[in-house]
């Protein structure tokens, strides 16, 4: 691949290393899509211990961000960042597939 099809922003990376340094585990994380949530489909995000022979990677600062070959038809051209505000801190996608999506931003149509 010549572009990378999903992106990790510079705040994003630098929660996932200190999540991964805090569990003792390497600084990858895993963005898989899965069927629910009130749009029908729903992001989930763990660390993983390896990159799969079949996944999308992007890195940023030394932290990997890889997506199953499965998930990556839904979320090509993503972006995946860490917000915090008065509401709260979490990671958050930008996709661009995504055709609506639920007002708190974890479920999305397309």
């Amino acid at each position: 691949m010549s572009e990378t099809p999903v992106t990790l922003t510079p705040s994003a990376a630098a929660r996932v290393a200190a999540i991964a340094t805090r569990q003792g585990k390497p600084p990858i994380l895993r963005l898989a899509v899965e069927g629910g949530g009130c749009a029908g489909f729903q992001y989930r995000f763990g660390l993983a211990d390896a990159v799969e022979s079949d996944d999308a990677v992007a890195e940023q600062d030394g932290v990997t961000l890889v997506v199953d070959e499965v998930s990556l038809d839904l979320v090509r051209g993503c972006a995946v960042d860490y917000v915090e505000s008065l509401g709260g801190a979490a990671f958050q996608v930008t996709n661009p597939n995504a055709a609506s999506g639920c007002g708190c931003g974890t479920s999305f149509s397309v």
